[in-house]
């Protein structure tokens, strides 16, 4: 990796864009990836088979790249569509509803200069289109696709980071084969294709981690829908049986460890901390965080459990 292709020059940004209803969110997605400084070579937006889509991207965003995935659907194969049309030596993904903020490509990519460095992530903050509910815990904020207590507070080498705000070396990208296809988000199933993505690589890139660069900084839309307690249920549920099918697919159990560390060392932290809170302060909001700790916990738990009672049902 030259120093050149580590300064955002000779970066391709990716996005990925499945619906008529974000293209405002699409709009200022694209619009922030083109002003980062030094600009991206360019930005393409990968549209999962929706040819009007399609159409309004190359339309309404002359400065982009409109490539259309007519194959399998999901978020995984859309990216990989993505990457396939980018001519950049280096890929930066970045989701159709977040939003880069100033210096994001410069700081997410510098760390790819490093030999021991495989890819890096970056800080996703959330944007609430709503109020916040005062009951959701910092610990699982990953549930509205946002960085959560837990994680590193300055860069650090980590497992794995998230396909919303992600750079690797195009040729380190394809050396796995990009995402792995039918496995990941469509529609309301939501697997870890980026946790997936990232062992993969690690694990063919020997010497090489992950990188968490939290100056690497995006925001990312959450709308009132993904701020009821049904949602987190069901997404926690969701989580938990990504991560079964993950594990059957990856082999070993310690591909989870990062998991089993959350689980128990910084939810019980958490749950005290709140439970503290709630006596000392008399707030209710707190008490109602660490019960949904609690919920939190044993939604994943039982949709791990029920994923890997069912070990063919893979995908």
């Amino acid at each position: 990796m030259t120093a050149l292709a580590a300064t955002g020059a000779a970066t391709s940004v990716v996005i990925a864009a499945h619906t008529l209803q974000r293209t405002e969110e699409l709009r200022r997605a694209a619009a922030s990836a083109l002003a980062q400084d030094p600009r991206p070579q360019e930005v393409v937006v990968a549209v999962d088979n929706n040819p009007d889509l399609f159409e309004w991207v190359g339309r309404q965003l002359p400065e982009v790249t409109a490539v259309h995935n007519r194959g399998v659907r999901g978020a995984s194969a859309t990216r990989n569509c993505g990457a396939q049309a980018a001519r950049g030596t280096v890929l930066a993904f970045l989701d159709d509803d977040a939003v880069a903020r100033p210096n994001w490509l410069q700081n997410l990519t510098a760390p790819l200069a490093r030999p021991d460095v495989a890819g890096v992530g970056g800080h996703v903050q959330p944007l609430w289109l709503g109020r916040p509910p005062e009951w959701m815990p910092e610990e699982f904020l990953w549930v509205v696709g946002a960085s959560y207590r837990g994680m590193p507070g300055t860069g650090s080498p980590v497992r794995n980071v998230w396909s919303e705000n992600m750079a690797v070396a195009r040729a380190d990208f394809w050396s796995v084969g990009g995402f792995r296809e039918g496995f990941g988000k469509t529609g309301h199933v939501s697997r870890p294709e980026d946790t997936d993505f990232c062992i993969r690589l690690s694990a063919a890139l020997t010497g090489r981690t992950w990188w968490y660069e939290p100056s690497a900084r995006v925001g990312h839309s959450v709308p009132p829908g993904r701020g009821t307690l049904r949602f987190f249920v069901r997404r926690c549920y969701s989580e938990g049986q990504g991560k079964a099918q993950m594990a059957l697919l990856l082999g070993p159990q310690e591909r989870l460890k990062d998991e089993r560390r959350h689980a128990t060392r910084t939810l019980p932290d958490g749950m005290r901390r709140e439970l503290r809170q709630a006596v000392s302060d008399r707030e209710f909001a707190a008490a109602q965080r660490a019960s949904a700790i609690g919920v939190g916990l044993g939604a994943a738990s039982l949709g791990y459990i029920v994923r890997r009672a069912r070990p063919r049902a893979i995908v």
